[in-house]
């Protein structure tokens, strides 16, 4: 994987003297900075710079290339002294409601990986496009908030995001003090730029019109019960007009179908891969940093992992390392 993990651990063990190659699926490397994050947050042109100065200092791309299907894991334990699985985590999390196969709704990072192509001028065929509709994206984190920036750039009618919890605080509350993270209010660049959002809204169901497009959207008031559960409240359903509608609800983990039948290496409960405090995963020689086995979480925590992680292999291949 190309992500911030991988280029992270790729850049320190071609420091130390390495020889690395990452393998990338896609057809440019960068993972989730070139194809997850939009231009307008993070232009390519940085993106860039930094594989070309990994390129110079020796680290080899190979794109194009899905490990478990075009060369199977242990054909690439079999070629290599070590293995750092940085594949982030990629599976969505879905909708489980009735319409949801309707045509028009889309995982988050469908339209923005599409979004992302477009912007740097190529052509996508059937791309997913938010011209002239109204837009319902759900989810109110980052994700979320790339689709909303996206959806205005191409010209949304309208834009409304719906969040099923409550609206935070905008100042720190008592019972997260100082040096805890507070959970606050938060206004991002995209949100300032326009469009709705709403809390408390739990989707139910989706509505379509004859030829299975989606017309609507069924939105109640959420209820918190007693054990934590989030429920819609009955009796408060109403509806939203939907043209597009794009799921952005989180990441549940990494794929790991073809590395757990390939080589056997543990999962946690939570499916991520399974690792020690040193990033060493059960199977010898094989590494993971970043959301394959951290979760879904930021690209701040990628990079560091990625960098632990490199020292870690140093140190399994050399006896010792001086990587920070």
């Amino acid at each position: 994987g190309s992500g911030p993990a991988g280029l992270a651990a790729a850049q320190q063990l071609t420091r130390a003297g390495h020889t690395v190659v990452v393998l990338e699926r896609d057809d440019e490397p960068g993972g989730l900075l070139r194809y997850g994050v939009p231009d307008f947050k993070l232009e390519k042109a940085h993106v860039e710079r930094r594989l070309e100065q990994m390129r110079s200092e020796g680290t080899r791309f190979r794109c194009g290339v899905e490990v478990g299907k075009d060369l199977t894991w242990d054909e690439l334990r079999s070629r290599y002294d070590a293995v750092v699985v940085a594949t982030g985590a990629t599976v969505a999390r879905g909708l489980p409601v009735p319409g949801a196969e309707l045509r028009g709704v889309h995982a988050a990072m469908e339209y923005l990986h599409q979004g992302n192509e477009a912007a740097a001028g190529r052509e996508v065929p059937d791309q997913i496009t938010a011209t002239g509709k109204h837009v319902i994206v759900i989810g109110g984190g980052d994700t979320g908030s790339d689709c909303v920036g996206t959806a205005l750039r191409q010209g949304a009618a309208y834009v409304t995001t719906l969040a099923i919890g409550k609206q935070p605080p905008a100042e720190r509350p008592e019972h997260q003090p100082w040096p805890t993270t507070p959970t606050l209010f938060e206004v991002s660049s995209s949100h300032a730029e326009g469009g709705e959002r709403s809390y408390l809204a739990s989707t139910v169901a989706l509505q379509g019109d004859p030829h299975g497009n989606v017309t609507g959207l069924v939105v109640a008031t959420t209820e918190y019960l007693a054990d934590g559960r989030r429920v819609p409240t009955a009796g408060t359903e109403r509806i939203i007009p939907a043209d597009l509608v794009l799921v952005a609800m989180g990441f549940t983990g990494p794929e790991t179908t073809t590395l757990s039948e390939q080589t056997g290496v543990d999962l946690t409960g939570r499916g991520l891969v399974a690792r020690g405090d040193d990033y060493a995963t059960s199977v010898p020689g094989m590494f993971v940093a970043g959301d394959a086995g951290r979760g879904q979480s930021l690209v701040v925590w990628a990079i560091a992992e990625g960098r632990a992680a490199a020292a870690s292999v140093d140190a399994y291949l050399q006896g010792a390392t001086e990587l920070p």
